[in-house]
């Protein structure tokens, strides 16, 4: 491998950014919320297991600190996905009071740290034996009546599938921590998905969203609101223990989807609806009387954009309300701005400053709002607008350059045509390196990289790992196929029933316009994808017609490969997603048959690598195992890396390293270069 700088074979250029460094740096910011005038989130530690750390930043200006040593981590398992994993908040004396889930055992806890001696933390909730136990998420903090209000994820039997969803109220004293009818049950579990509740600034309402089976939260789902009683429906909402009364439906439904609501400081109830085709704001207000009821809702700025995404955790927050009035708002037709939203004018104002990617995570403290945010060239911070001066800062998890930025590639968002005529939309990172070119007259190689989801987005910020690959000279396009979020939702239902049609046809067109225009290699391009994306670079390698032949490997990671026995056998979230992907089983087995890539591994005939999570429920190791049994005594090139205690998406320091390289050392084989910095891939 040359060291001289100048024309070099791409593929071949030395880089700064090795797999450990990417490692290091993997996870983002989340979860971030105010302790009156302290914020506090959560961070990743993927050389401590991968655990989540909850974070602090004092009012005083200090640094930021750790509220738990490991082995505590902040996260749980609600949808599998995971929800908001903690709440707290300011006491006039004692400190802050906050719960938490921990991944280990799933239970609740309350922490004191300020209390003297700085206590543990304290259990809140049982245990239980029965299937995957009890699990919390979505909390909100109530001092005054001595609990707290969540989401309760409850098995009732060892099947995936066996469970139910609710809001209940868990004491502040611990008395339920040995006793599961300690916890007071708010709701009934007559819907399958419920997220947690919003307390109107009377306390007389509560809202929260549900949905059901078959529908996925981006297809449709309800508003409820809810009247706050006494115990004998009494009309107080400050009496003890306080119950939800007459919960009915005030928006959405089987064809609208709402995926966040809250109050605004006026009274008014905030929600995001997409019944214009678009996530726009929407305000209504309670009405007098005994059965709940909102005035005809209004839209608050109604524009071909989206104001909120895809509920694939519950606790996502794109909006914000302030105090003053206006509300900090996540928003944007594919890249998500952070804007602040006059509600009586309809004027928006967007943040100034290098981001151009806010993630769904926003704490309010005064004028002053806080997320999480990147750009082309910075990776996600803590970001802070003061919306009084319009000024933003960084106040924690700041940037810093681990290399000359010479290494990152400078990214384009292009527009692609499908099939049809249709638009594409794709983020492109070409190669990219200090005194680096390619030999005269050579054109790169690609990577072709399909996101999960399927109903997900890829957003244009600087990531190492794309960043591990174009400064050694291969390039990356991060495909938004149909389906994608972003752009309204007839792009999004593009992939209705055409999953493993849309997606594989979309990837194949971007890649046969790199060639066409002499961007990439067009004998050079591989495809990759996690989980859905999984599926479509299997199905990729598996498909005839104008898509088929376009790749000359893949690297296929935690897959779907079987749709109806993946189906059958997947967590409860998304064990009818299928449904509206291909289709009913009962009504089309043929499409299953048709689009499965382990039924047509016959087809594959490029080489790939499978990583595989070993605790995956979601997508569970069988369907990699089916795979390879399927190729058994045939002459496709493989490797198959399996890893212990990683479940979707992988977390450890260990695993992202080896995944990384393996990963590059299929390109340079099947692309014919020469590195002496990697161990040679074996291939079976």
């Amino acid at each position: 491998m040359t060291e001289q700088p100048g024309p070099a074979p791409y593929g071949t250029w030395p880089s700064p950014i090795d797999a450990r460094l990417v490692a290091a740096h993997d996870g983002r910011p989340d979860a971030v919320g105010a302790v009156g005038e302290e914020l506090w989130w959560t961070a990743a530690r993927p050389h401590e297991g991968g655990r989540r750390a909850l974070m602090r930043l004092r009012a005083d200006g200090g640094p930021p600190e750790p509220v738990l040593p490991a082995p505590w981590n902040v996260r749980n398992r609600v949808l599998e996905y995971g929800g908001l994993p903690w709440a707290g908040v300011a006491r006039p004396s004692g400190g802050p009071l906050a719960v938490f889930t921990h991944f280990g055992d799933q239970r609740l806890y309350a922490l004191e740290p300020d209390a003297p001696g700085a206590p543990a933390p304290r259990p809140l909730t049982p245990v239980s034996p029965v299937g995957g136990g009890l699990r919390f998420a979505d909390p909100l903090v109530l001092p005054a009546r001595g609990e707290v209000w969540c989401v309760l994820e409850e098995f009732t039997g060892e099947g995936p599938t066996d469970l139910r969803r609710l809001l209940v109220a868990v004491p502040l004293d611990g008395s339920a921590a040995g006793d599961r009818s300690a916890l007071r049950e708010l709701t009934d579990d007559a819907h399958r998905f419920v997220t947690g509740p919003k307390l109107s600034p009377d306390g007389r309402h509560a809202a929260w969203i549900a949905w059901d089976h078959p529908r996925m939260p981006w297809e449709g789902t309800e508003l409820k609101l809810a009247r706050v009683t006494g115990p004998d429906d009494t009309g107080d909402e400050n009496a003890h223990p306080a119950t939800l009364r007459s919960a009915v439906t005030v928006a959405g439904g089987p064809g609208e989807s709402v995926p966040q609501a809250d109050w605004a400081a006026d009274g008014s109830l905030l929600f995001a609806s997409d019944r214009s085709g678009w996530w726009n704001l929407h305000r209504a207000r309670p009405r007098a009387g005994a059965v709940p009821a909102l005035t005809d809702a209004e839209p608050l700025c109604p524009r071909e954009e989206e104001f909120a995404d895809a509920l694939w955790k519950i606790g996502m927050r794109w909006f914000a309300p302030l105090p003053d009035g206006p509300v900090a708002v996540v928003h944007g037709r594919g890249a998500k701005r952070l804007g602040v939203l006059d509600p009586g004018t309809g004027e928006l104002t967007d943040a100034t400053g290098p981001w151009s990617e806010w993630a769904p995570t926003l704490a309010v403290q005064g004028t002053r709002v806080t997320g999480v945010a990147a750009g082309p060239a910075t990776s996600y911070e803590l970001v802070q607008l003061d919306t009084a001066t319009g000024h933003s800062r960084v106040v924690a998890a700041a940037h810093t350059d681990a290399v000359d930025p010479g290494h990152y590639p400078v990214p384009e968002h292009r527009t692609f045509a499908g099939p049809g005529g249709r638009e594409v939309h794709a983020n492109l990172y070409p190669p990219s390196s200090p005194g680096r070119t390619g030999l005269p007259g050579e054109l790169p190689p690609y990577v072709i990289w399909a996101h999960g989801g399927p109903t997900g987005r890829a957003p244009m910020v600087l990531d190492l790992e794309i960043a591990y690959f174009t400064s050694r000279g291969i390039g990356v396009a991060d495909v938004n196929y149909g389906g994608s979020t972003g752009y309204g939702r007839a792009y999004r239902e593009r992939l209705r029933e055409s999953w493993g049609v849309v997606d594989v046809e979309d990837c194949a067109a971007v890649a046969a316009a790199l060639g066409a225009e002499g961007v990439a290699d067009p004998g050079r391009i591989a495809i990759r994808g996690g989980s859905a994306g999984g599926w479509t670079a299997a199905a990729s390698l598996a498909a005839t017609g104008p898509a088929g032949g376009r790749y000359a490997c893949g690297t296929i990671t935690y897959p779907v490969l079987d749709p109806a026995s993946w189906a059958a056998g997947t967590h409860d979230f998304e064990s009818r997603y299928v449904h509206s992907l291909i289709g009913p089983l009962d009504e089309v087995p043929g499409r299953y048959r048709e689009r499965s890539p382990l039924r047509n591994a016959v087809r594959i005939t490029a080489p790939f690598v499978l990583l595989q999570g070993l605790d995956d429920v979601i997508c569970p190791p069988d369907q990699s195992e089916r795979l390879l049994a399927a190729l058994a005594g045939r002459s496709v090139p493989h490797a198959y890396l399996a890893f212990a205690g990683e479940s979707h998406g992988f977390r450890m320091a260990d695993t992202i390293t080896r995944a990384l390289e393996t990963e590059l050392a299929l390109y340079i084989q099947t692309f014919g270069l020469s590195r002496d910095d990697l161990t040679a891939l074996e291939l079976r």
